[in-house]
């Protein structure tokens, strides 16, 4: 099912009703049928809950949220041994979107969007606030006070998820950098093709270009141009009948020893080995 996103406005602080922790009586315990007249997060703890709206059926590990809207009718399906803490609360701005695309386009500074279920990056954080709300509630009985604690732990997790997000757009940037350096170097391997080159096209520095290839190859960029430009020698020496040394020129070495010696360091055999092994081609003409 597509994720939804609920957006609430902070110009006033969210309406707090009640929060508190459960923990389940019993590995058999399920969860009970209501009907929800609020919002209500739940954050699980420990264990997993197993817990249905009217459109699917959900479970919740530990360290993980749901968000149920108002009008949910929530049932358990599934024994679930589990502790979680709750927050029921009502927001006078009620607004949900299916894309962040939505909320991209009509950013403002007094909302915050949270998805209707995510993970909690720093669960200890959250507990900790959720302990400090419950402790205002029993202490001051003070409700503007327990209405912007609880906009608080909104904002606690919405800034989670934008964090996520964040770090995400990040590693697939990394990624796509990273698969465009190997596709630039397929292209450019009859060359005498240089790091610094590499970093220059690409308009990134040449430590950090080559940190970021090593740490995703697993070998260093020196390392895999080396392999592209031998992977090249191979099919020429056995496709053509091209002598070392015009090999050696197409490839961008600057004399047949260096590729002769970077040959049989990675293949274990001299070029010259290396096609007589497969010296059986079958040319036809016609």
């Amino acid at each position: 099912m597509q994720m939804k996103y609920y957006i609430f406005s902070l110009s006033t602080p969210i309406n707090y009703i009640f929060t508190g922790k459960f923990q389940a009586p019993s590995p058999e315990w399920i969860h009970i049928s209501r009907c929800l007249q609020e919002y209500e997060l739940i954050v699980v703890t420990e264990g997993t809950v197993y817990i249905q709206d009217d459109q699917q059926e959900y479970i919740i590990e530990k360290g993980e949220f749901r968000l149920f809207p108002p009008s949910s009718k929530q049932s358990g399906y599934r024994n679930s041994n589990c502790s979680f803490y709750w927050l029921h609360f009502s927001d006078e701005y009620q607004g949900s979107i299916t894309s962040l695309d939505e909320y991209q386009e009509d950013l403002l500074e007094d909302k915050i969007c949270i998805p209707d279920h995510g993970k909690i990056d720093n669960l200890e954080k959250i507990i900790v606030m959720m302990k400090h709300l419950q402790d205002c509630v029993r202490s001051y009985h003070n409700k503007l006070q327990n209405n912007y604690m609880s906009s608080t732990i909104l904002c606690e997790i919405a800034n989670q998820f934008i964090q996520q997000k964040d770090q995400e757009s990040t590693v697939l940037k990394k990624k796509q950098l990273f698969n465009d350096i190997k596709d630039y170097i397929k292209w450019n391997r009859n060359s005498d093709i240089k790091v610094c080159q590499i970093a220059e096209y690409f308009g990134y520095n040449k430590r950090y270009i080559s940190y970021l290839f090593s740490t995703i190859a697993g070998i260093t960029l020196k390392q895999y141009i080396m392999q592209e430009k031998i992977e090249l020698a191979k099919f020429l020496l056995c496709d053509t009948n091209d002598n070392i040394s015009e090999v050696a020129d197409q490839l961008g070495f600057n004399d047949n020893h260096n590729f002769m010696k970077a040959f049989k360091k990675i293949v274990g055999l001299t070029p010259t080995q290396y096609r007589n092994a497969y010296a059986s081609r079958m040319l036809f003409y016609k």
